[in-house]
C-alpha cells in the first residue's frame, strides 16, 4: 500500500486519547487499508511497533511485528504481526524491569523506562474476532508502549531518572 509519515512529539495527535474503531468499521476495506499503510511504515521505518495516531489517525489501533531473537533491544522472544484494535491492557503482575525504550516519534533519542512485566491484553482482531494474549518481558513493555500511544502519552512521560534519557548515537557510544 503505502508508507505513512510518522508524526513527532510536538504534534497534538500525539497528546490525545484515540477513540474506538467503531465495530462497524471493523473488517472494512478501509481499516484494512490503514492496517497494510501502518504495516508499510513500521517496516519501512524499522520498528517494532506502530500505533495508528503516530501516523495522524487517531484510532485505538496499533500493530506489533517483533521477530525474535538479537536485537538492538537485547534477545527477545518472537511476536508475529499482531492487529490490535480496541485493546484493554490489565496488569497481571506489577514487578517492573526497565528497558532502553526509543520510538518512532521520539527519533533519535532513546531512555529507561520501568513497567510491569505481565500483562493481559483483550482486543479484537481484523475478523472481528475477541482475543486475549498473555505477554511478559519485552513483549509486555512493548505492548504497553504502544498502548500509551492510544492513551495520548509517550515513554519519555515515564522517565522517573532525566538522566537516563540520551541519543541514540550516545547510548551506542557509552553502552548505556
Amino acid at each position: 500500500m503505502a508508507v505513512r509519515t510518522i508524526i513527532r512529539m510536538g504534534h497534538p495527535t500525539l497528546r490525545q486519547r484515540a477513540p474506538e474503531v467503531p465495530p462497524a468499521d471493523i473488517g472494512s476495506a478501509a481499516l484494512s487499508a490503514l492496517v497494510e499503510d501502518m504495516v508499510d511504515t513500521l517496516h519501512d521505518a524499522g520498528g517494532i511497533g506502530l500505533a495508528a495516531p503516530q501516523i495522524d489517525e487517531p484510532l485505538r489501533l496499533m500493530i506489533i511485528d517483533m521477530p525474535g531473537g538479537p536485537s538492538r533491544y537485547g534477545e527477545i522472544e518472537a511476536l508475529p504481526l499482531t492487529v490490535f484494535i480496541n485493546p484493554k491492557v490489565k496488569v497481571l503482575d506489577a514487578s517492573t524491569a526497565g528497558h532502553w525504550e526509543g520510538c518512532l516519534s521520539v527519533p533519535g533519542l532513546r531512555g529507561y523506562v520501568e513497567r510491569p512485566q505481565k500483562v493481559q491484553v483483550d482486543f479484537i482482531d481484523m475478523a472481528g474476532q475477541a482475543q486475549q494474549l498473555i505477554l511478559d518481558g519485552f513483549r509486555a513493555t512493548c505492548l504497553q508502549h504502544e498502548f500509551d500511544h492510544l492513551e495520548g502519552r509517550l515513554y519519555i512521560d515515564l522517565i522517573q531518572d532525566t538522566r537516563k534519557l540520551a541519543y541514540d548515537e550516545e547510548y551506542t557510544r557509552y553502552e548505556l
